[in-house]
């Protein structure tokens, strides 16, 4: 038993987040004998201004960084050495005081379907309600089902879960990787495949920031690090970057590891589901980030300037 943690890691306080965290603190633990005593590890949970305002879209609040600001406060103040993301919620250009040295092995990277009506997207009578606070899922619903009706639902999975049970809509959408994580697999209807929706950017991804000037903590997460879904993770935010991808803004990517080669697929829709633009690019998983890039200007070209601005 320690008297005094020797690392102290935040989160947000949601299940899954929790779920998350508590991940991270086994891993460090069966990586670092000194950690193994009860007490040498502590999780902090902080509320973030996207946990707080639940009822509105993510997009009229400010975006991505609601769910990091108040982590990043904490861990400039001293009072959290680390903090575990999905890495989805993470801006992709971090403050030079904090880096990411950290991405764990990833989860199922797909969105799954849950109806008590429907075994699918397709399946769902016409005018169906189906609740949703991600643009990206809301556009390629109206995509494929332009007869649907798509609605803002947030909270953590819970709530959602028991707003589709009170027949609030008649379908949501959710991570795969988030239910695996909470041992709620059984909640899905079915698993949407890629082909049929790509997922947000690094979906199924946790990451884990610190200071940048923390050397010792580097050390306690190097060992952590998946080189494999990093290098993934690390294209698809450089498409999402290029594109100043927001929670304005529906855009999706995936990459794949082939051996030593990268594939990646990308789009970018009109929040009505109307256009969606779709890209791939391959090339050795050395060049990750370039490719990204190149995938994201071929995309950003090709929208122009009006493809988010148009009326809708």
């Amino acid at each position: 038993m320690t008297d005094t943690p020797i690392l102290r890691i935040g989160t947000r306080g949601s299940p899954l987040a929790l779920a998350q965290t508590y991940m991270v603190r086994d891993c460090l633990k069966a990586a670092h004998p000194e950690l193994q005593a009860e007490g040498a590890v502590e999780v902090v949970a902080i509320q973030t201004t996207g946990d707080k305002v639940l009822n509105k879209a993510l997009a009229e609040i400010g975006g991505k960084g609601l769910f990091t600001k108040e982590l990043d406060e904490a861990m400039i103040a001293g009072e959290i050495d680390f903090a575990v993301h999905s890495m989805k919620d993470v801006p992709t250009v971090l403050p030079d005081v904090f880096d990411l040295p950290c991405i764990l092995p990833r989860e199922d990277e797909r969105d799954v379907f849950i109806s008590y009506k429907a075994q699918s997207i397709d399946d769902l009578a016409p005018g169906s309600v189906v609740g949703s606070a991600s643009l990206r899922r809301q556009a390629l619903i109206l995509a494929r089902r332009p007869d649907l009706k798509v609605e803002v639902f947030r909270g953590n999975v819970q709530t959602r879960l028991k707003k589709l049970k009170d027949g609030v809509v008649d379908a949501t959408l959710l991570a795969k990787a988030g239910l695996n994580r909470m041992d709620m697999a059984d909640v899905a209807t079915s698993i949407i495949e890629p082909d049929v929706m790509l997922p947000a950017v690094a979906q199924g991804a946790v990451g884990v920031t610190c200071r940048s000037d923390d050397e010792k903590g580097k050390a306690y997460l190097a060992p952590l690090n998946c080189p494999e879904t990093y290098t993934r993770v690390v294209a698809e935010r450089a498409l999402l970057r290029v594109l100043d991808g927001s929670c304005r803004t529906p855009i999706a990517a995936l990459a794949t590891l082939d051996g030593e080669t990268l594939h990646l697929k990308g789009l970018i829709a009109k929040p009505n589901g109307s256009e969606v633009l779709h890209v791939e690019r391959s090339g050795p998983a050395a060049n990750a980030e370039a490719i990204g890039i190149e995938a994201g200007e071929d995309l950003k070209e090709r929208a122009g300037p009006g493809f988010l601005t148009t009326d809708h």
